[in-house]
């Protein structure tokens, strides 16, 4: 062999290498390409500013993916508390009042831990003690939420007042409360309105309108045993699911996937999607608004809604597959092992995900009802 190739010109060797070597990288590029195009672009991710959803159980949050992030740690120490997961997104809606997601001690429980502010500096211990702390005020507020989150800002003290003065929050209790303590502390000159509507009726001590400030990075209603419940509707499971699901079927053959489509309304027209944007478009078709257009994900479905056992899988429930990532690809459950998707070869069609298939052997049992 070693003859041979002395006998073979110098040139033509190395131009027969180069030739293997550019047969090898376009074969390499081809390969990421086809697998690739089945799911969505991770780059996509970091340009989501808002993240809509972001619950277990009932209810969701509307907050910031910084405070996205910390969804996994709520529910951590949710369970080594024994405090029910349907509190996780009221407690992401505190956090996203507090700070936003941001800081060391994003749940802002310093004080309720050690008695001073900045004694944490570990993300995960403010978690940990936030969660201990949310827990033990709702118990001692007797599951008043919105005690226990007025309390959460000011203190233990509201809840002694208010089982005094009708054992029931009020906005009208939080303001006196306000009222009443800031008298108490206003000569240390440390005290100051945070809303400017509060000045009038000095009540500058913490925030009387703390409630509400949470609230509002929360979607859902408060039941009388003071859990947090789903909005009321008929879910995407039953009849909704079906609709759901027919809506869907309008697309089989009428769509290819695209990186990041679905996003805008000429990609709609064109009939271009990837697996998230065409679950967020089919639920719209119904009514049900899962996210905005520009942002959907798989991430941000996969905070919306109920969790729903596999077992329990009904027509219309949203499932999730481990492909190129944990989540990383999303469908409509419509039956007898089979779900309705954008998948990369087909467009928007209906596959297999039975034992044995490749999204059977992917499917991580993440199943949300909307």
């Amino acid at each position: 062999m070693h003859i041979v190739l002395q006998l073979i010109p110098k040139k033509y060797l190395i131009g027969g290498t180069l030739i293997l070597l550019g047969l090898s990288g376009l074969l390499i590029m081809s390969t990421i390409v086809a697998i690739t195009g089945e799911f969505e672009k991770d780059s996509q991710q970091s340009e989501v500013t808002e993240i809509e959803g972001g619950g277990i159980g009932v209810g969701t949050a509307n907050v910031s993916p910084e405070v996205m992030r910390y969804q996994p740690l709520l529910e951590k120490y949710a369970q080594k508390h024994g405090l029910d997961a349907s509190y996780v997104p009221i407690m992401m809606a505190l956090m996203m009042q507090e700070s936003g997601g941001r800081g060391n001690d994003p749940m802002q429980s310093s004080e309720s831990f050690c008695g001073s502010v900045g004694c944490i500096s570990s993300p995960e211990l403010s978690v940990d003690k936030g969660v201990l702390h949310f827990k033990s005020v709702l118990e001692k507020a007797h599951y008043d939420l919105k005690l226990c989150l007025q309390s959460y800002n000011f203190g233990g003290g509201f809840i002694n007042y208010v089982m005094k003065n009708g054992g029931k929050y009020t906005p009208e209790l939080a303001i006196s409360f306000s009222q009443l303590q800031y008298q108490k502390v206003k000569h240390t000159g440390n005290y100051h309105c945070v809303r400017p509507e509060m000045v009038p009726y000095s009540a500058c001590y913490g925030d009387a309108k703390y409630v509400d400030a949470v609230l509002k990075y929360y979607t859902g209603t408060i039941t009388a045993d003071g859990k947090p419940a789903a909005p009321a509707s008929g879910g995407s499971g039953g009849k909704s699911g079906v609709k759901v699901i027919d809506a869907g079927k309008t697309l089989i053959g009428k769509t290819r996937y695209v990186f990041g489509g679905g996003r805008s309304q000429s990609d709609i027209n064109a009939g271009r999607f990837d697996c998230s944007s065409f679950v967020r478009w089919a639920f719209e078709q119904v009514g049900m608004n899962v996210g905005p257009m520009s942002g959907v994900t798989t991430d941000t479905l996969k905070t919306q809604g109920q969790a729903i056992n596999p077992t329990d899988m009904k027509p219309g429930d949203v499932v999730f597959f481990d492909t190129y990532k944990k989540d990383g690809h999303v469908g409509i459950y419509v039956g007898n092992n089979q779900f309705l998707g954008c998948q990369g070869k087909t467009g928007v069609a209906i596959a297999s995900m039975a034992k044995g298939t490749y999204f059977g052997e992917r499917f991580n049992g993440r199943v949300k009802r909307f």
